[in-house]
């Protein structure tokens, strides 16, 4: 999913000296963005308060939204670089396309990952036969130097692993939790993970201590280490947690989102993770020019354009303002 905001704020993020070190309850609301002409999202990442949770650098929430008289979803071919995306559904569907030649359905509970490395770009859409009601997740993971120019791909798994506890019911989307691991390639120490609880369902989730960690509420009523988390709002929780107490007030919908610190700083701006300016200022010509990106084939539609570029200098504002 693209950042269709039309003056992106450049936001430099990661480094480990504004990791919080302890556990905390940070509840962060979202800001709405207008995704395409009928579909808005409740952004959480990056926020006013936090701009990542270990690699998680972008967090949408959208939904759920009755489009059975609405084309749904529909975002244009457009650029990324340096990130990895997660698409996540509870209800509805998707349809990815992308310059590497992939066309695929997701569907609810299924893993569409996408990793850009040095340059992709993708559309996305609702079929045209779609389900009444779209509701999901679109999430980024910022891709460490290392590996952040390697060749872009995109993998979907439809059958993902599961961890059951009474009352719960946790799909791990990304890395590891109690002893289960997801299908999808990661770069850094990470987790992701799905957790559907029944009404009454009261128990602790085992947590890694050295990983900081945010929950985003999907649905219904939940109280996380005794903090009620409204649907379209994400707790930030800090680091040194073992366990994290859990307790539904009705059936409910969370995300797990957490990993080890990032420790690189990074510029995310539009839909582009670098290093500098000069890397930001050299992809979206890239984009304009219609090199390095490659192209989508089947969308009926005009690729996005790129925004301006802000007229001062990015500028790194760190983990936290």
């Amino acid at each position: 999913m693209s950042n269709l905001d039309r003056a992106p704020v450049p936001s430099v993020c990661g480094g480990r000296g504004f990791v919080v070190a302890e556990p905390v309850r940070e509840l962060l609301s979202p800001r709405r963005v207008k995704l395409g002409e009928s579909t808005e999202v409740r952004r959480l990442l990056p926020n006013l308060g936090r701009r990542m949770i270990g690699a998680w650098a972008f967090v949408d929430h959208y939904g759920p939204d009755d489009i059975a008289d609405e084309p749904g979803m529909q975002v244009p071919p457009h650029p990324h670089m340096g990130l990895q995306t997660v698409s996540w559904l509870h209800e509805g569907e998707v349809l990815h396309r992308d310059s590497t030649g992939s066309l695929q359905t997701i569907r609810p509970r299924e893993l569409g990952l996408m990793t850009s490395g040095r340059a992709i770009s993708h559309s996305e859409e609702s079929p045209k036969s779609h389900a009444r009601f779209l509701h999901g997740a679109q999430l980024w993971v910022a891709l460490p130097d290392a590996h952040r120019h390697t060749e872009p791909h995109f993998e979907h798994h439809a059958a993902l692993p599961t961890v059951t506890a009474p009352g719960l019911t946790a799909t791990l989307v990304l890395g590891e939790l109690d002893g289960s691991r997801s299908p999808g390639t990661t770069y850094t120490p990470i987790v992701g993970a799905d957790l559907a609880l029944a009404q009454g369902t009261d128990v602790r989730l085992p947590l890694v201590p050295d990983f900081e960690y945010g929950v985003l509420s999907m649905s219904g009523e939940v109280h996380v280490d005794g903090v009620p988390v409204l649907p379209g709002s994400l707790l930030y929780l800090g680091c040194g947690r073992t366990e994290l107490p859990l307790r539904a007030e009705s059936d409910a919908g969370l995300m797990l989102l957490g990993g080890e610190p990032f420790e690189e700083e990074l510029i995310m701006w539009w839909n582009f993770v670098g290093r500098t300016q000069e890397e930001i200022e050299q992809a979206r010509e890239d984009w304009a020019s219609g090199t390095r990106f490659g192209t989508v084939t089947g969308y009926a539609g005009a690729p996005l354009p790129a925004p301006a570029l802000p007229e001062t200098r990015l500028k790194p504002r760190g983990r936290v303002r």
